[in-house]
């Protein structure tokens, strides 16, 4: 079974900075390209940046561009999310979410909390 788990959420202060990670489980992660996704309170899913298998290509929403870097270490299963210059409307729910086929992603996590408050 595919299994996508996000940790490394809290609460943190404007202007500081948190790492995600997401451990993956499941399929050859290697094979995928990987997605983070979050939901603010009251608002749809924003897609947020992406990575392909390789690590060659990174693309991110232009309201993180600059402040975050996506990453993976193929070798671990594990896929990153380096957040920094936090700032409150970065607050959501932050997902992990695999690249599909026929679709834009297939497989979500459960989501680690990111709180930017002062």
């Amino acid at each position: 079974q595919v299994q996508l788990v996000e940790s490394g959420g809290g609460l943190v202060q404007p202007g500081g900075s948190l790492r995600l990670s997401c451990a993956a489980s499941g399929f050859t992660f290697s094979n995928y390209y990987m997605n983070w996704v979050r939901q603010a309170p009251g608002k749809g899913p924003e897609w947020v940046s992406r990575i392909n298998t390789v690590s060659s290509t990174t693309r991110y929403a232009d309201s993180v561009k600059g402040r975050f870097t996506i990453s993976r270490d193929n070798a671990k299963n594990t896929l990153f999310l380096q957040m920094n210059s936090l700032k409150p409307e970065d607050t959501a729910l932050y997902y992990c979410a695999r690249g599909g086929q026929g679709s834009e992603y297939d497989y979500w996590g459960q989501g680690t909390q990111v709180t930017v408050s002062s």
